[in-house]
Parts: structure tokens; C-alpha cells; sequence
């Protein structure tokens, strides 16, 4: 095996040749930084909306679904750095940077009411998406909640039955749409009686969000809080 000043050795070489970057500004990251700088982790545009009950991602549900309470982690701008997270993540195969962010979202909501839910539901991929990407953003990011929060991930209670195509540039109506009956339960999985955090990478109109509510609420006795890592401003 090999001794721990070899491997630092190693990995300090290799870190020469393939350095390691910033997820937000791109920057060289050092020995003790991960996946963003320092500079990025201070100035993460935090949205807070985990201590408002009537915060913007609350309003965006009201009248739409029952739920319990409803956050996001970041803000998500197309000027802003911070965009790069989320498309490194969505289409970089930056696996554990979805991870880290989850495990960052969730140090968030230690002592909220979102640590204490039950199950953490990610929303699921078309089985044809899943293989093409070949991972589940919203999964891994639950992934990170989960190991912060202590909350088990149920990542096959729901399934994506239709293969929708991309929302980015939809309409609200358009979105809502695309995703009506988009999902089906588990029958497998029988749950009952249980507070569900629904978590997703991105909200921007809410309409997946709320049409995977609709299929969870056909189960008994069931709570849903909604979590996303970054949510989108359309106005």
C-alpha cells in the first residue's frame, strides 16, 4: 500500500498537470479548497428562503398544490457566475459537485422544518435521459442532503413515464403541459403517513414540481416540502 505522503505526493502532481477548478469563476483551486473558492463559497447567492414561510418559492405554489413549506438554496441568474454550478452539474457529469452542493444545501437546513421530513424524494429522469446522461442531478444532490440531514433518499418512488422534452425555452403554460401527468407511483413502494421533501435541481414555474406533487399525494396521509438548489426569477 501505499504511504499517506506518497499519495499527497501524487495527488499534488497530478492536480499540477489536471488542476482542479472552481465550479463558478473557472479560478485554480487550492490544496484545501473543493469544488468552488473560496471567494465563490462566501459570495454563493443564498436566497434565506428556508426561514421565510411566505418567501417566493412558497408563492409560486399557493393555490396550486398543498404543501408545507417550500425553499431553494441559491439564486439562479444567466449573469450571474454562480450559473456555471448548475450547468457543470446538469451537463458536465460533475457528479460530486451535485453532491456537494446537496451536502452545502443541507448544512442550510439543519434545524429547519425540512429536517424533518421522513424521505427525501428526488424528481426522477426518463429512463431514456437517465441512460444518455447517465445520472440523476436531482438524485445526487439529495444524496448530499441526505447525508447531512440523516433523512433516507427513496429515489424509486416515483417514475417519469414520459419522455418531455427540455423546458428551458418554454412558456409557464407551455412548461405545465409538458410535464401534466408526466408521473406515476411506485406501487412497490408502498408509503403511507409520511413527510416527503421533494427535491429538484432547478425551479423556475414550479410545473414539474407540481406534477410530481400531484402523483405523490395519491398516497395516504402524505406531506410534501419542496427543496431545489437554485430557483429561477422570471420577472
Amino acid at each position: 500500500m501505499l504511504n499517506n505522503k506518497l499519495v499527497q505526493y501524487l495527488q499534488g502532481f497530478l492536480d499540477i498537470i489536471f488542476p482542479n477548478t472552481c465550479a463558478a469563476c473557472g479560478k485554480v483551486l487550492y490544496y484545501n479548497e473543493k469544488s468552488l473558492c473560496l471567494n465563490c463559497y462566501i459570495d454563493l447567492p443564498k436566497t434565506g428562503y428556508h426561514l421565510d414561510t411566505e418567501n417566493e418559492v412558497s408563492r409560486l405554489f399557493w393555490g396550486r398544490i398543498p404543501f408545507n413549506k417550500a425553499t431553494s438554496f441559491i439564486f439562479f441568474s444567466k449573469e450571474s457566475r454562480f450559473r456555471h454550478i448548475i450547468h457543470e452539474i446538469k451537463y458536465k457529469n460533475q457528479q460530486d459537485l451535485a453532491v456537494y452542493m446537496g451536502r452545502l444545501f443541507g448544512l442550510e437546513l439543519v434545524g429547519s422544518d425540512f429536517s424533518c421530513a421522513d424521505l427525501i424524494v428526488p424528481v426522477p429522469l426518463h429512463p431514456v435521459k437517465l441512460k444518455r446522461r447517465g445520472y440523476n442531478q436531482s438524485q445526487l444532490i439529495a444524496k448530499g442532503l441526505s447525508e447531512i440531514l440523516k433523512i433516507p433518499v427513496m429515489s424509486d418512488l416515483l417514475f417519469r413515464i414520459s419522455n418531455t422534452k427540455s423546458q428551458t425555452k418554454k412558456t409557464r403554460f407551455d412548461r405545465w403541459l409538458n410535464v401534466e401527468n408526466t408521473f406515476m407511483l411506485n406501487q412497490k413502494r408502498p408509503v403511507s403517513n409520511k413527510h416527503i421533501l421533494l427535491v429538484d435541481d432547478v425551479i423556475t414555474t414550479g410545473a414539474t414540481i407540481e406534477a410530481c406533487a400531484g402523483a405523490l399525494y395519491k398516497l395516504s396521509g402524505i406531506t410534501v416540502s419542496i427543496a431545489s438548489l437554485a430557483y429561477v426569477k422570471l420577472r
